[in-house]
């Protein structure tokens, strides 16, 4: 499975900053949103900014598409659905982003 960096300590995100963090040309990010209703970045203007939620549901939607092999309407399906939806890593990018919080914490302890 595709393992992403931890998602970084900021509350917006631009298209370019994502694209490199998640490794997806801007077009399929583009594309994406289109295709996916959940998927909904702040528009200020003619740009685009990405949240955390964003992020976490990239990976999401990754997953299903590159890692688990689903179509377009399959991962449709399985986001609509929220158990279907855990069991394809939504806790798992709940938990990197929890590990970052808390690691950046440790370092303001030390």
């Amino acid at each position: 499975m595709t393992r992403f960096p931890l998602i970084p300590d900021k509350h917006y995100f631009t298209i370019g900053e994502v694209s490199e963090w998640c490794g997806v040309e801007r077009h399929v990010l583009r594309y994406w949103e289109k295709e996916f209703v959940q998927l909904k970045p702040v528009r200020r203007g003619n740009r685009r900014y990405y949240t955390r939620r964003n992020l976490a549901l990239l990976i999401k939607i990754y997953t299903l598409l590159r890692v688990d092999k689903y179509t377009i309407d399959g991962a449709k399906q399985v986001l609509e659905q929220p158990e279907a939806a855990a069991r394809a890593g939504v806790n798992a990018a709940l938990v990197r982003e929890l590990q970052g919080e808390l690691e950046s914490i440790l370092k303001m302890l030390k």
